[in-house]
């Protein structure tokens, strides 16, 4: 067995990773469920059959639930405060020290006391370095400075602002010996430790001594109870932590909601419950290892249907990888689209946009591949747990089926309203066929009809929308784009028709030998008119030297060499591409304009050439068109018209049986010479397309009857009257 190659590896690999990709957003974006054990029944629904509990499990509380439990079990832990008695031991040691600096620069002065007083922080006015500079003040005020620290802060306080912002009513006070619990009033706050500071002043009846005893007070403080918020929030956590997730427990066997008893809110918790546990166990798909490799699986099998059928039946597409790359994307809408229904209104699958899929891949494509795409996406669509409850399948294949038929021809505005309709109609039989046979109300089969037009009408909207990018990606020519392109007002069909009138005159009569012979073998009719319309674009450069463009006895070939005219000539094919390639046509439509002549002879001047005594270094190469030979049905059959087109004006009194005989001519010529090795033609489809000349152009030649010349009529003997 031979393996593959790298570049066969990536070339399929590129186009069946969206398979897989498909599978995996199948399973990212529809809920899981857990079928017929827990249904989804809303509360307030009626229960249509017992519930009840195949094994014991818990009902978790809500997120909000939980959340809000554990804050009230948060907010109930007091604020812990911690005793410091560095705090204390800190203030002393700044007392006695200035104290003792006060002592050595006393004899000094005021102004030493000041300096003494300034290394500390403390500022002092030349009145209070004064009162400072007395042995007995000194004594007095640092005596009453240790009893308030020890009256305070040895208690514990709390520093400035601290207890303003506390929102607790009770602290915790943390000391060596334990913890205990005082209220927040009870606490002493910086400004209570200012009011103890009055109550142990030294020295009241003197001003500056009132001043220097506070300013020393304030400057000296620092807090003994400060907040431990770690601790706190640690505590904290713990009792979030501790909240129990289950709000209660449903034991084994027991009923869950009755049949017909209303879905009361508890009873829809417990549903829900149970579908998540059944989830965790692998019963439903679900989020475990095994449930995400059986769901890709699953969905990727069915998905790989379609990619097997354009691998052998759809290569041209397959081939293409902007084509699989649209039908990708468009999977995907429709999957994530069914996706949204589904965790909205799973009850209404008329709503999951497949009839757009179905819709555009019509359009684009044609409806074999639109209907089967349809059909593979209701399966992947149904066999999602959610919609296992709901007929799923049965609307989809109904929607996209319909959907397909309904745009398989869109070349009028008109045939949308139609598709609506068409759409529309499919989903109000589905609805009245499950009605009928579900005993549903009226209502609910209009409520169905009018989900599935309404689906409809959006579809259509989105596919005459998004068309022109998907025809921009994929490179696909629709027929909206080919009618478009056939009005005559069109720039380049305008100039053709002014500047070369008779090669505009011989497109138009082999568009319509083109289009009738397309249609009778299966090809696409609208494309050969189209491409007839443009085929000879390039004449306008030099449209005199075409003879349909010339007036009897004016032919500049005359003047010209055999080689020279042989090069106007084949400089058409050239000049054509350009102007399409300016004109921005599509690649369908500039096929048309080398493929029509293919790699033929232009055989007049070639045999004029050798007539002219040229023939010792003639190259056969420089009077043969560049090709390529067609490649397509609608542009050998364009060179077939085209050939017969020309020749027919060169003879006279044509009849049936001439006209025949020289359309069978040329067709043996054209495959003779293997023109036509590499269009996908059989030799019935070859004989389909010359009956079809046959009929078309015995229809232009046919005979008319004389009118009488005295009544102003025109015989076959009429000569214009002599001037006199």
């Amino acid at each position: 067995m031979k393996l593959p190659t790298q570049d066969q590896v990536r070339y399929h690999g590129e186009r069946w990773a969206w398979v897989l990709g498909l599978a995996l957003l199948a399973y990212l974006t529809f809920p899981s469920s857990a079928g017929e054990a827990a249904p989804l029944l809303e509360t307030g629904k009626f229960a249509d059959r017992d519930l009840i509990a195949p094994f014991t499990f818990a009902v978790s509380k809500s997120d909000e639930e939980l959340a809000r439990e554990a804050e009230e079990l948060a907010a109930s832990v007091k604020p812990i405060y911690e005793f410091q008695p560095r705090g204390l031991d800190s203030a002393r040691v700044a007392v006695h020290t200035f104290f003792a600096n006060a002592d050595a620069a006393a004899e000094k002065g005021p102004q030493a006391i000041i300096q003494a007083a300034r290394e500390q922080g403390v500022t002092l006015t030349i009145g209070e370095a004064g009162y400072l500079s007395k042995s007995g003040k000194r004594r007095n005020l640092e005596r009453a400075l240790d009893e308030l620290l020890d009256r305070t802060l040895a208690l514990g306080a709390t520093g400035p602002g601290v207890l303003q912002v506390e929102q607790a009513q009770e602290l915790i006070i943390r000391r060596r010996s334990g913890e205990t619990s005082v209220p927040r009033d009870q606490v002493m706050s910086y400004a209570q430790y200012l009011t103890r500071a009055r109550t142990v002043h030294p020295d009241k009846g003197s001003s500056v001594g009132d001043a220097v005893y506070l300013k020393l007070a304030g400057h000296f403080f620092r807090p003994t109870l400060v907040p431990n918020a770690g601790e706190t929030e640690r505590r904290r956590d713990e009792l979030r932590k501790s909240v129990d997730p289950s709000k209660y427990i449903v034991r084994a066997g027991d009923r869950i909601v009755g049949a017909h008893e209303v879905v009361t809110s508890e009873a829809h918790e417990k549903l829900v419950a149970l579908r998540n546990d059944l989830v965790r166990r692998g019963a439903a798909t679900g989020r475990s290892l095994g449930g995400l490799l059986g769901a890709l699986l699953r969905d990727g099998l069915v998905l790989s249907i379609y990619w097997v059928l354009m691998l052998f039946y759809r290569r041209e597409t397959y081939r293409e990888r902007r084509q699989v790359t649209l039908i990708g994307c468009l999977f995907a809408i429709v999957i994530a689209g069914a996706a949204a229904v589904s965790r909205t209104l799973p009850q209404h699958p008329e709503l999951v946009p497949l009839p757009f899929l179905a819709m555009l891949l019509t359009v684009l494509f044609n409806g074999r591949v639109s209907m089967i795409a349809a059909l593979i996406l209701s399966v992947v669509i149904a066999l999602q747990p959610v919609y296992h409850d709901t007929p799923a399948l049965f609307l989809c294949v109904v929607g996209g089926v319909t959907a397909a038929l309904s745009v398989k021809s869109l070349r009028r505005r008109s045939h949308l309203y139609a598709a609506v309709l068409v759409v529309g109609a499919g989903y109000l039989l589905g609805a009245l066929a499950l009605g009928l046979g579900g005993a549903w109300t009226a209502a609910t089969i209009g409520w169905g009809a009018l989900a599935g037009i309404a689906n409809g009408l959006v579809s259509a909207s989105l596919t005459i929308l998004l068309l022109p990018l998907a025809e921009s990606l994929t490179q696909i020519t629709t027929d909206l784009t080919l009618l478009e392109l056939s009005d005559p007002s069109r720039p380049l069909l305008r100039r053709l028709s002014l500047e070369a009138p008779g090669t505009y005159a011989h497109s138009i009569a082999m568009a319509n030998l083109v289009e009738a012979a397309c249609n009778r073998v299966g090809g696409n009719g609208l494309l050969g008119r189209v491409g007839c319309y443009y085929h000879d674009i390039g004449k306008v450069k030099n449209p005199q030297y075409f003879v349909e463009n010339q007036t009897r006895g004016n032919n500049p070939h005359d003047r010209l060499k055999a080689s020279q005219s042989a090069q106007i000539i084949k400089a058409h094919v050239a000049d054509g591409l350009q102007l399409a390639a300016e004109a921005g046509l599509p690649d369908a439509v500039t096929a048309f304009i080398p493929e029509h002549h293919g790699t033929t002879e232009i055989t007049y001047f070639l045999d004029r050439a050798k007539k002219s005594g040229d023939g010792g270094g003639l190259k056969t190469s420089d009077y043969t068109y560049p090709g390529p030979k067609p490649r397509s049905t609608e542009t050998a059959i364009t060179m077939l018209a085209d050939s017969v087109e020309a020749a027919l004006r060169v003879l006279e009194d044509l009849t049936p049986t001439k006209i025949e005989e020289v359309i069978n001519h040329i067709v043996r010529t054209k495959v003779s010479q293997g023109q036509l090795d590499d269009a996908p033609m059989t030799l019935q489809q070859l004989e389909q397309a010359k009956q079809e000349f046959v009929r078309i152009i015995s229809g232009m030649y046919h005979n008319r009857i004389d009118y009488p010349e005295s009544s102003g009529g025109i015989t076959a003997t009429w000569q214009p009257a002599a001037k006199t």
